[in-house]
């Protein structure tokens, strides 16, 4: 059995500031309320995972579950307080819009700048850069400043780049929410061929219709914990009685 992602005990913890300035630390303390004026957040506890190569996996859960930390933490995105992550092969994927884009380069010096940042060598990018262009459907605007394209345009550009890289694992999170309804429609396409070919992926989803289709295994977290891990049909249908009760 080849793994692709090990996490070995991750644990993560953030600290949440109540105030921002010090004169909201004054108002805070002239109204009587005492203590830490910041509080500590546990996003993953003690946190362990394997992925298969070529499995497809779903992190599901309600929002503060811990799934999209899980998943940045995998990209190499976030840096765990404790614990271990191993992956195998190139990484790559979608997690934030415009993540390792510059604001002043163009679409095109993004494309090379972003595919290197993903592990791409120049001549790779070379090869595919009239296919990236063509599959982000932004021609006329790939020599324009980045800072200047709306967010479906930025999305268009980082998805197109991040599958051309052509990775061993490939991450994606609630960013298809992102975009008009037929580059949804066409991302999503691109994503059941990434499944259907054998391609690892972990998806952060909170459409269950859609993870259902392209996933094989669901992992259920809650309050930074994993509570469940099985079948994508069985965590579904956990978590849609969760919704209910």
């Amino acid at each position: 059995m080849t793994l692709a992602i090990e996490v070995k005990n991750v644990r993560k913890q953030f600290v949440l500031r109540h105030t921002r300035s010090i004169k909201e630390a004054l108002v805070w303390l002239l109204n009587g309320r005492k203590g830490d004026l910041s509080e500590k957040f546990l996003a993953l506890d003690d946190v362990s995972l394997s992925v298969k190569k070529g499995e497809t996996v779903a992190l599901l859960g309600f929002n503060g579950s811990g799934k999209s930390t899980l998943l940045k933490h995998i990209s190499g995105v976030m840096v765990p307080d404790s614990g271990t992550i191993l992956t195998r092969g190139r990484v790559a994927g979608l997690i934030e819009v415009g993540a390792g884009f510059h604001h002043d380069l163009s679409g095109r010096d993004n494309v090379f700048l972003n595919g290197a940042i993903l592990g791409m060598t120049e001549k790779e990018i070379e090869d595919r850069f009239d296919s990236i262009v063509e599959f982000a459907e932004i021609g006329q605007f790939i020599d324009t400043e980045v800072k200047f394209y709306s967010s479906g345009m930025y999305l268009r550009l980082a998805f197109s780049v991040a599958v051309h890289t052509k990775p061993d694992v490939f991450l994606v999170d609630e960013i298809l929410a992102v975009g008009d309804e037929p580059f949804q429609r066409k991302c999503i396409n691109k994503i059941k061929e990434l499944a259907a070919a054998g391609q690892t992926l972990v998806v952060v989803s909170h459409d269950l219709e859609l993870v259902s289709t392209i996933c094989d295994r669901g992992v259920l977290l809650q309050k930074g914990a994993i509570v469940l891990d099985g079948p994508v049909r069985e965590v579904v249908s956990e978590l849609r009685r969760r919704q209910r009760d």
